[in-house]
């Protein structure tokens, strides 16, 4: 609708617009497009007119007033982070438009018939809500931006789909069952709980949610879907099958897995060892027996030196799989230093930041695959094959560049060097999708923006290491 323009109806198909960068995508390239009306006002200079277009049921047509009371919100939003945070020094301008873009992902989920609760979207305009994204999204679209109350709502809504110890990797839209293809997207659920409880000390949602965090380690313990279980011989986390995706590098076309990582991949591993160190404080914090959770992750620190590679400098990406260890630069191992309980030595860590800045850092993030190895593919593009296949051989995304940031304050406690390395993203804000932050980059310069134009982690990642940074002057 519009304030001041006259609608004239129409009812013409245009034929046969030729879609090309469908066509290098290698879909299909053609389409009719219908013209339904169009809007015809006539402006004089210094004049405005406003459209409304919305999705909701009974939306104020009024423009003056929906874009009042949209100020209003984005006002409301930047108080809150500004409020949220008391730092030492002055933060750049160029961080309320992310707080602002991170509110545009939280969404309701209705639960049931008379409850609805909330979730993420994992980015735009492509993807719905995934367990994984989720979870790595938790802390930097509300903690970071003020609004722990959307965090319990998301965490609350998420244990009614704990299932056989595992969260869904996808929701399910209408009519459609949860799929747990997922090793890690349950074990960021106790990273969004450790993360939630610091910034609140809710110790009635912790209370309400340890009996699903017990059963989740339970469940891990004694085996679950798709060979998930714990290694009694190390204590380590052995997943995968044949034929399924079950870590964050999830592409597959066909029955071809491009990543399969079968075995104990070293950020699954880091990510257990904080869970169980998790866990530990918890049960103390609530009074529950914590010893048995101690003695698992005293025992995976001893065994996490396995994932060391004393040849190389830094860490296996993968141990134990079919054809042994995985020896190949991943950026999957900066996270056993960035997560709160590192199994890894000082020294160690070392080797791991610098590793990953040496040969997979970009302006925009993290490398999936060091281009010194022979599946390294530096270009995202062509038809679903090959873009799938390059998708974790080489993309760059952008959600790892907070991880690595915060790993890298961590060993150097440079804040300085830290701020430099989120400033591209600056400029990123205004390259593809406005005001947001895309999923990936191409590997080789110039690091083309690809993927969804606005993707919820990469916002929410860049947030939680700008507040870290922040917080360290």
């Amino acid at each position: 609708m519009s304030n001041r323009a006259t609608l004239v109806t129409a009812h013409a198909w245009y034929y046969g617009f030729d879609l090309a960068v469908e066509r290098r995508r290698g879909l299909s390239d053609v389409e009719d497009h219908l013209h339904i009306a169009t809007f015809e006002a006539t402006l004089n200079l210094g004049e405005s007119i406003t459209f409304v277009a919305s999705t909701e049921e009974k939306p104020d047509l009024n423009g003056e007033t929906a874009q009042k009371l949209q100020h209003a919100h984005e006002q409301k939003l930047i108080e809150l982070w500004q409020g949220n945070h008391s730092f030492n020094t002055d933060y750049p301008a160029w961080l309320n438009h992310l707080v602002l873009a991170a509110d545009q992902f939280i969404v309701n989920r209705p639960v049931t018939e008379n409850l609805c609760g909330k979730t993420i979207i994992a980015g735009y305009h492509w993807f719905g809500d995934w367990g994984r994204d989720t979870m790595i999204s938790l802390s930097g679209l509300t903690l970071a931006t003020g609004r722990p109350e959307i965090a319990r709502s998301i965490l609350r809504t998420m244990k009614l789909y704990v299932d056989r110890g595992m969260l869904p990797n996808r929701f399910p839209d209408a009519g459609e069952q949860p799929e747990y293809n997922t090793v890690d997207a349950t074990l960021w659920y106790f990273e969004a709980i450790r993360a939630y409880y610091k910034a609140t000390e809710d110790e009635d949602l912790l209370k309400e949610l340890f009996p699903i965090l017990t059963n989740i380690i339970q469940w891990h313990c004694r085996g679950t879907r798709y060979s998930i279980h714990l290694d009694s011989a190390d204590g380590l986390l052995y997943a995968g099958e044949k034929g399924v995706q079950l870590t964050w590098m999830d592409a597959k076309v066909g029955k071809w897995v491009v990543t399969p990582r079968i075995g104990k991949p070293v950020e699954v591993n880091a990510l257990w060892y904080n869970a169980l160190r998790t866990m530990a404080k918890f049960a103390r914090q609530i009074c529950q027996p914590h010893q048995e959770y101690d003695a698992m992750a005293d025992r995976i620190l001893t065994s996490f030196s396995r994932f060391w590679n004393q040849e190389t400098g830094y860490c296996y990406d993968v141990l134990d799989g079919p054809n042994g260890h995985d020896p190949a630069l991943r950026p999957n191992q900066i996270f056993a230093v960035s997560l709160p309980e590192s199994p890894l030595t000082p020294m160690q860590q070392k080797g791991v930041v610098q590793a990953c800045q040496r040969e997979l850092l970009t302006p925009y993030g993290l490398r999936s695959l060091s281009p010194n190895h022979p599946q390294y593919k530096g270009y995202y593009g062509g038809d679903q094959l090959q873009r799938d296949g390059a998708y974790h051989q080489g993309t760059v995304w952008g959600w790892l560049l907070g991880a690595f940031v915060v790993a890298h304050l961590r060993v150097y406690g440079d804040g300085n060097q830290a701020r430099e390395f989120l400033q591209p993203m600056a400029y990123h804000l205004i390259d593809h999708g406005i005001s947001s932050l895309s999923e990936i980059f191409d590997g080789d310069a110039p690091f083309t923006p690809r993927g969804c134009i606005a993707q919820a982690w990469t916002v929410a990642e860049v947030l939680r290491a700008a507040v870290a940074i922040f917080s360290h002057f």
